[in-house]
């Protein structure tokens, strides 16, 4: 089973326009390869050979809660399971999270740079304690992200404060740990509880430093994601079933170990 853990969707009606303001705003360093849609999505799935897709909403607002928590579980089935998602300027986080709780979904998505908060910031530790205490996943983004510029305002030494916090719960950070961060991972993230997903990295950190992170890290806690819309799952997966891995190690990485937090 292949597993792509970072996905994006948006709604029917305005998946064409979300995409095309995205890639705008990065003026196209990255051209989507699907129109944001799940429809599409689907298909791509198909062509890639991917099982499943995890989807992950990004909340730019606080009003956007409840329309953007309904389309996670409207999105929901066999084959796309969707995070959700909370703002940090909520006026109740815990209301929040409880809705997204209410829905049956397993986690949710966080966006330090879309959402301007830095992850280490005292107030965010008690949104994270409530979420992982609710048997919720956390997603973040981490490190660099071409629409903004830096300091960014989340870093692998930061991820390191939040898991010596937290003692506990399932925690991802997107990028393999911080995009264009990843001397940072090794130093503060790897051989820690922290899951690494692969995004939008395979063109980017060498082949070299990912396989030292792999074969360094905690077993089984490298998972697979391509950033659909902005990367083609297909040449990810390729990429990683060329490299000197062991087909355990390959198998982990493209499902296996997503498979078991996901409990599917």
């Amino acid at each position: 089973m292949v597993i792509d853990f970072h996905t994006h969707i948006f709604p029917d009606a305005i998946a064409s326009r979300a995409i095309t303001s995205l890639a705008e705003s990065i003026n196209y360093l990255y051209h989507p390869v699907t129109n944001g849609s799940k429809t599409e999505l689907l298909q791509r799935m198909d062509e890639w050979g991917v099982d499943v897709s995890v989807a992950m909403p990004v909340i730019t607002k606080p009003s956007q809660h409840v329309k953007t928590n309904d389309f996670a579980k409207s999105a929901t089935d066999g084959r796309v399971i969707s995070f959700g998602g909370i703002h940090p300027d909520t006026d109740d986080y815990k209301r929040d999270v409880d809705y997204v709780v209410s829905l049956g979904l397993k986690g949710i998505k966080l966006h330090p740079e879309y959402q301007n908060f830095k992850i280490d910031e005292p107030k965010m530790m008690n949104v994270y304690d409530y979420i992982l205490s609710k048997g919720l996943m956390i997603m973040f983004h981490a490190g660099a992200d071409p629409a903004y510029k830096p300091p960014f305002r989340s870093s692998p030494r930061a991820f390191r404060k939040i898991l010596d916090e937290m003692k506990g719960g399932v925690i991802i950070a997107a990028h393999l740990g911080g995009h264009a961060q990843w001397d940072d991972v090794e130093k503060y993230l790897v051989g820690t509880d922290i899951y690494l997903d692969t995004s939008m990295g395979t063109e980017y950190y060498s082949e070299e430093q990912f396989l030292r992170i792999v074969k360094n890290h905690t077993k089984g806690h490298i998972l697979f994601g391509s950033d659909s819309p902005w990367s083609n799952a297909k040449n990810e997966i390729d990429r990683i079933l060329s490299m000197d891995l062991t087909e355990e190690e390959k198998a982990d990485i493209l499902g296996d170990s997503a498979r078991k937090i996901l409990n599917i």
